[in-house]
């Protein structure tokens, strides 16, 4: 089955990284990207553009109302996504424990309602 982790974390927090700590971030990425490529496991991740970047398109009510930016306010934003094929959602909890992210954010994890 295939699943989605929407990755969230706070940009205040990520503003105050060194460079150092910015390289860091990056190779355990990578390297958590390899481990799923290396299971077999891994189809898909990308970074977004932040939040302030995005429209939000509604068409409650059969009127359609296009706002820019984020729909909520909150101070965690969602940065990017992993997509996997893993047995079940167990599997999928593990790996999300492994994603660097859930250090200093949250993981949410979504099945697919579509056979993988």
């Amino acid at each position: 089955m295939r699943y989605t982790f929407l990755l969230y974390s706070d940009p205040a927090e990520m503003a105050g990284m060194t460079k150092e700590d910015g390289q860091k971030a990056q190779a355990a990425m990578q390297a958590y990207i390899g481990a799923l490529n290396e299971a077999g496991v891994f189809k898909d991740t990308d970074w977004l553009q932040p939040a302030a970047m995005a429209t939000t398109l509604s068409l409650k009510g059969g009127k359609k109302q296009v706002q820019d930016g984020p729909f909520a306010e909150t101070k965690e934003k969602l940065g990017g996504f992993f997509v996997i094929d893993v047995p079940d959602l167990d599997v999928a909890l593990e790996w999300a424990e492994k994603c660097p992210i859930a250090h200093y954010g949250k993981v949410e994890i979504r099945g697919s309602q579509m056979p993988s």
